[in-house]
């Protein structure tokens, strides 16, 4: 079995397993992304949504919410929502970033422009809350409301930290936490909510979703100097965007000071660059380092399931957070 095909199996079984749930989020989204009096809101959304992303939120919540013997229908109208904040966050994203390219095809901002792309992520984020409201939990709005402004934090302080050496793990760590754990953790958290579990268990659900946050987004910053067009990531992005990840902290640390000052900060960056950032990171062993933190924090992820019982789906979780690190050589 290669790597891929290792990759994708858990979270293959996870949307077999879950396959009829999520059609009836899919069917959701699709009402709730329409708009009466501005089509262009559906078309932005339609481009992102239905680019074939893996949906990995959501399920966390539909899994989360089985696990705990829920058996209402809300789990889907909190999925939806979850998919809901996460495309408005990628829309905002790809135009503070003026990225072109997400999933392999051009990004909304590119193909309309930076206004369509942040009203529609606006209205995605109304069409969240609207969804949050109608299961009557205020403990979930709460959730949900706080992950969202942990988000936007998390998308500010990389702003402040980007492209600046003075950036340490600690306050990488917490931009990681903001921007990408922080729905991971609440998406798993509702699913407890929602089906009345216990706080122990609902306590387990939200370390898990943080942890396999973590280790999700180390293993995408690892990706930039290891990945491939066909796991989704450029090789260099990062690099070439001058973001401050796990392995330039580390490589910085151990030496060469001027070359990452000169690359990262001035923005001073030649043809051969790249391969010296390459260089650098082997020599001192940050890529080996970076790499072994990310499995860590999954291993985090495994150990905060133990309070969950012990049913098929609780081994695909586990197995998941794997999965996120499988992608590292």
């Amino acid at each position: 079995m290669g790597l891929d095909e290792q990759a994708r199996k858990p979270q293959d079984a996870l949307a077999a397993i879950l396959a009829e749930d999520m059609a009836a989020v899919n069917t959701l989204i699709r009402t709730r992304m329409a708009s009466e009096h501005a089509p262009r809101i559906p078309e932005v959304t339609a481009h992102l949504v239905e680019a074939g992303g893996k949906r990995l939120r959501p399920m966390l919540t539909l899994a989360a919410a089985r696990l705990c013997g829920y058996d209402g229908p809300f789990h889907v109208h909190l999925a939806a929502t979850v998919e809901f904040i996460h495309t408005a966050t990628l829309l905002h994203d790809d135009v503070v970033d003026e990225s072109a390219q997400r999933r392999g095809r051009p990004t909304a901002n590119l193909l309309w422009d930076n206004k369509s792309s942040v009203l529609t992520g606006d209205y995605l984020f109304a069409r969240s809350f609207q969804l949050m409201v109608e299961t009557g939990s205020l403990q979930v709005l709460d959730i949900l409301a706080n992950a969202s402004a942990t988000i936007a934090e998390g998308e500010v302080l990389q702003l402040t930290a980007a492209q600046s050496l003075r950036t340490d793990e600690t306050v990488y760590l917490q931009v990681i936490r903001g921007k990408t754990a922080a729905l991971f953790a609440a998406a798993c958290e509702v699913g407890g909510v929602i089906a009345g579990a216990a706080p122990e268990v609902v306590t387990a659900l939200r370390s898990y979703g943080d942890a396999l946050g973590v280790a999700f987004q180390m293993a995408d910053d690892l990706l930039d100097y290891g990945g491939s067009d066909a796991l989704g990531k450029n090789r260099g992005d990062d690099f070439r965007e001058r973001k401050v990840t796990l392995p330039v902290i580390r490589a910085a640390a151990a030496g060469e000071r001027d070359f990452w000052v000169r690359v990262i900060e001035k923005g001073d960056q030649r043809d051969d660059d790249l391969e010296q950032a390459l260089a650098l990171m082997q020599r001192h062993g940050a890529l080996a380092s970076s790499s072994a933190t990310a499995r860590d924090w999954a291993a985090k992820a495994r150990a905060a399931l133990a309070p969950l019982p012990e049913v098929p789906l609780k081994a695909v979780l586990s197995e998941l957070a794997d999965y996120v690190v499988s992608r590292i050589n």
